[in-house]
Formats: C-alpha cells, structure tokens, sequence
C-alpha cells in the first residue's frame, strides 16, 4: 500500500483556487469507505478539512478513479500555508498519514524596481515569494494609476520604463489574469524625482527671496546712516537769549531741545570816530 502525491510543494498566489492531488494503491480486497484530506495531526489523531472551521465552505474532495484524489482549497490565504496529507480508510484498515505529504505556500505578489540595461530606465517585475507552481500558464496583467493596461508588453512579469518620460511617470501595480481582486502594492515610478525637483525648485526661491530680503534691509540700513550722519554736518541754528544786564548770552540747542545752557561771552569791539 502506498500514497504518491503530484507534487512535493505548490506555491500558489493569496485569493486563488490550488489542487493538491495524489494516488493510491492498495489490495483488492481493501474496499475505500473513507477519503480524508488533513494538516493538522497529533499521535495519529486528524482533523478532516471538511469539518474544519477555518476551511468552511473553502474545501473540497474529488475522484476521478478509486486510486486517485484531489483537494480542492478556494480563496487561498497566508493561514493556509503547511503540509497537506491524504488518509484511506478501507472496511479493514486506515493509512497514509505517515507518507510524506504536498507543502503548500500561500505567497502575495509584489512588484520590484531593478535598474534596467538601458542606462536611466527601471525594470519592474512581479514576484512572488516562492515560484508559482503554475507559472507556465500564468497571464501577469499591469495597472498604471488604477488604470488596466492593455498593451501586448504589458502580458508578462516585467515592464521596462523611463523614470524621465512624462508617459511613464505613474504608479504601478501587477496581478494575475483571473484574479483581479489579488493586485500587488503600488509601485511609483518617476514621481519621487518629481517631488525632489519640486523642493529644489522651492528651495531656490526662498533662498533668493532671503538673499533680497537682506539686501534691502542692508541698504536701509545704510540710508538711514547716511542721512544721520548728514544730519549731524548740519548748522543747527541756535536760539540767542541776551541778559541786558550783563554782556552774557545763552543759547539753546534746537535740535535736541536740551534744556541745558550754554554760556557764550560775547566781546564788542567799539570804534570811536
């Protein structure tokens, strides 16, 4: 007796339907009353997958032969990543959980930016975690901008772009065809040295807007000195106070309207004819 699985491992994308298949052989005489599919064991004691909660409405069994069986799990999720074994119960015997089983990997898809050969361009690629195991007959599709791209360059795993071409600048996201609800991050290509010509441009005028600001404050300055310093050239006229009674004068100052004296003596020279 014995159990032989297709494969040894499956990767399969987040979202998508996997079948995971085997074969079997056993006596005659063994009659199969019961086919179960597990992940989970302990000292020989499963859990059907049918009757497991986490898989409700997810998994299914079919036979195609009474020596084959296939799983069938939709709506894959990261959770549903382990080793999955088949059981058979005959009216006689149970066995098949000690044969090594199918390792299955539940991968998202991500799309990677690589410098492309083409000096300035980007080469971006959709990948996954593991290699899908129905990679052959995998159709990648491509959004710019939440827009489907239809182009026949668009069908594969890459895209090569120019960051500089105002037609390539956007943000990108890859999938798979059938799948449209397992799309991958965006990816943003030529905005980022978008943005950083913007600040550069910013940058430049408040710089000149700070570099003229100083200026005229500089000659404003200057001005205000130099007309002071004209100021303080100038003849103030002086207000003249004479006391008849001596030949004393006093005068007051009348720029700085001090109230403070100064005191002039005052000679005459008389000439007598």
């Amino acid at each position: 007796m014995n159990v032989i699985y297709t494969h040894q491992s499956v990767c399969a994308l987040k979202g998508s339907t996997v079948n995971i298949s085997c074969t079997f052989s056993h006596l005659k005489k063994l009659n199969a009353t019961e086919e179960t599919w597990f992940n989970k064991w302990d000292s020989g004691v499963i859990k059907d997958l049918i009757q497991d909660p986490e898989y409700a409405g997810r998994v299914e069994y079919h036979r195609t032969t009474d020596k084959d069986s296939t799983l069938t799990v939709t709506d894959l999720r990261e959770s549903d990543s382990a080793e999955y074994k088949f059981r058979f119960t005959s009216n006689k015997v149970t066995w098949g959980y000690s044969f090594p089983g199918t390792t299955l990997t539940v991968t998202d898809i991500q799309v990677k930016g690589t410098p492309a050969t083409e000096e300035g361009k980007v080469n971006l690629t959709c990948i996954t975690s593991c290699p899908l195991t129905d990679n052959s007959n995998t159709t990648y599709i491509w959004y710019k901008n939440g827009q489907h791209l239809t182009h026949q360059k668009t069908m594969t795993s890459y895209l090569i772009l120019d960051p500089d071409s105002m037609e390539d600048r956007g943000r990108y996201s890859c999938g798979v065809k059938g799948l449209t609800n397992v799309l991958s991050p965006e990816f943003s290509v030529g905005e980022q040295s978008v943005r950083i010509g913007a600040i550069v441009g910013i940058t430049v005028v408040v710089v000149i807007l700070i570099l003229l600001l100083s200026g005229f404050i500089w000659f404003r300055k200057k001005a205000s000195k130099s007309t002071s310093d004209r100021r303080d050239k100038v003849v103030i006229r002086q207000r003249v106070h004479v006391d008849t009674d001596s030949d004393t004068y006093t005068t007051l100052n009348m720029r700085t309207m001090s109230p403070d004296y100064d005191t002039l003596d005052v000679r005459f020279l008389y000439s007598v004819s």
